[in-house]
Parts: C-alpha cells; sequence; structure tokens
C-alpha cells in the first residue's frame, strides 16, 4: 500500500506540486494583499492539478527512458497501464474546468498555457525535454502559476513582473539538476539536453553557477515587496548551506580526473538532493514571509 502511495506520488510529482501551492499561497498573499485563504487555496489546487497533469504525461511518455534514470518510477507508469492515461487527461480536464470557473478569461488563457507546453515539454513530436530548450519550458513551469493570479486580481507591475521571473528562473534550473540526473539515459537516446552538451562535469558548474546567479534576484523580490527580515535571513542560511556543501567536495569538482567521474556522479545526485531541499525551503519561506508581511502578528 505505501508503495503504491509512493509511486503515485512520484507519477503525479507531488513534491513540485506542494512547491507550486505554496509559491501559489505566497503569491496570492502578496497580490491580494490580505488573507484571501478561499482565493488562495482555490488558485494553489488550480496550480497543483496543471502539473500533476503535466508531470503525469512526461511519465507516460518518458517511461522507456526512466528505465535507467528512475527504474522503480517506470515500473510503477508500466503497472499504472491505462489508468496512468486517465489521470494526465482527468488532470487536465479538472484544470481547465477550474480555469473556466474563474470566468475570467486570462486565467483560462494562462491554465491552457501551462498544460500547451507541457504537451511541448513530453508528447511526442514535440519532446523539448531532449533537447537544450528544456529549461526555458520548464520557466513556464513557475511563471505560469505567478501569472494565472496575477490575472485573478487584474494586477500587473514591475514587482509582479519580477516575481515571475524568480519563480521561472527557479523552475528552470531546477531543471537543469533534473538533467545532471538524467545524464545517463539522456546521453544513451541520444538527447541534447545542457549537460549532455557541455560534458557532466562542465553542466555541473554551469548549473551551480546560474544557482547563484539566482541570489541577488531573489534579494530583489523581496525589496521590491518589502519583505521581513526572515526571508533575509533564509537566503543566507541557504547561500552559506550550498556553499559549505561546495567547499567540501571541491577536490571531487574541479579536480580533472576520468577516474574520478562516478564520484563526481555522485556529487551531482547529491547536489541535485540539497536544491530540491533548497526550493521548498524558499517557496515556504517565501509563503510565511507574504503572510507576515500582511500581519506581523502571524
Amino acid at each position: 500500500m505505501f508503495q503504491d502511495l509512493k509511486g503515485f506520488a512520484q507519477f503525479i510529482s507531488v513534491e513540485r506540486g506542494l512547491m507550486l501551492f505554496m509559491i501559489s499561497l505566497g503569491a496570492t498573499f502578496l497580490m491580494g494583499q490580505a488573507f484571501a485563504w478561499p482565493a488562495a487555496l482555490f488558485l494553489g489546487a488550480t496550480v497543483f492539478c496543471i502539473w500533476s497533469a503535466v508531470d503525469a504525461m512526461n511519465n507516460l511518455c518518458d517511461v522507456d527512458l526512466d528505465v535507467l534514470s528512475d527504474p522503480m518510477r517506470a515500473q510503477f507508469t508500466k503497472k499504472l497501464g491505462k489508468f496512468g492515461f486517465f489521470v494526465a487527461v482527468g488532470s487536465t480536464a479538472l484544470s481547465l474546468a477550474l480555469g473556466a470557473v474563474t470566468l475570467m478569461p486570462f486565467v483560462l488563457l494562462f491554465v491552457g498555457l501551462g498544460i500547451f507546453f507541457g504537451i511541448l515539454y513530453s508528447v511526442p513530436p514535440f519532446r523539448l525535454r531532449k533537447t537544450a530548450y528544456k529549461p526555458i519550458v520548464n520557466f513556464t513551469v513557475g511563471a505560469v502559476p505567478v501569472m494565472i493570479i496575477a490575472a485573478f486580481f487584474n494586477v500587473f507591475s514591475i514587482n509582479i513582473l519580477t516575481l515571475i521571473l524568480l519563480i521561472g528562473v527557479t523552475t528552470a534550473i531546477n531543471s537543469l539538476w533534473e538533467d545532471l540526473a538524467d545524464y545517463a539515459s539522456d546521453f544513451s537516446s541520444s538527447s541534447r539536453t545542457i549537460p549532455v552538451i557541455l560534458g557532466f562535469r562542465r553542466g555541473l558548474l554551469f548549473t551551480i553557477i546560474m544557482g547563484y546567479v539566482m541570489i541577488p534576484l531573489m534579494v530583489l523580490v523581496g525589496v521590491l515587496f518589502k519583505l521581513p527580515l526572515i526571508y533575509y535571513a533564509t537566503l543566507t542560511v541557504l547561500a552559506i548551506f550550498i556553499t559549505l556543501r561546495l567547499v567540501q567536495k571541491r577536490q571531487t569538482l574541479f579536480k580533472e580526473d576520468k577516474a574520478d567521474t562516478k564520484n563526481l556522479f555522485k556529487l551531482g545526485e547529491v547536489l541535485a538532493k540539497d536544491f530540491v531541499i533548497i526550493a521548498i525551503v524558499f517557496t515556504l519561506s517565501l509563503m510565511l514571509s507574504s503572510l507576515l508581511k500582511i500581519n506581523p502578528i502571524f
């Protein structure tokens, strides 16, 4: 029973769905400037459904590749059979229905845009997830939820555009970590992802650099929205954490030794897991900071 629940959670990527749900809550509070819990939960559920559909599509289309990179996920996807297809279609229909319920054309448009990019990402003959364009498509994973919320409140400003950019870039960089984790299967299937093009070591270094590039953008969002001190404290702790990890593993990371490739792959896996933790903590911090901004007593 537990294994089935775990497999289904991986199939719809509950981890990413919850992260985007928290982003949606925080963005709703920031744009609504109030504890708009009904709207926040509704919009969060809509976003969760969109990316559950998109991730289900991806796992169905990538089942043969996952045999090498994630055997347990591939096995569960095959076990689901036609039910997996119905989950993808049902989540898509529910997402569009929730968008239509708002009676707001731009909300429905952005919901449809999220589904559309999900199709471009996974479904043949497009399958942009096998190309260097994958991070660009993944940008929409973070950008679309904030765009939906902005359309719901009919609020568009430089602050909102900066927040859209930040969350979009965060998910784009997360896709680079996914590419590193899928390096073996992508290489064997002749995919042209950035790590395959650059090579694993250079791809890993590029991804780390992009992660540090995000920090000024994170700070800018905090300044524009006048977020409380806890937001900056969290950023500082996260930056120190990943820096200490890199210092600890500097020999494996920077040592050009082909014999040490196995340790380099392990380091990539460790850093990929670290980035997931960092992304979750950051989104939780953003949500809590938005609550504290509205009501410091909270």
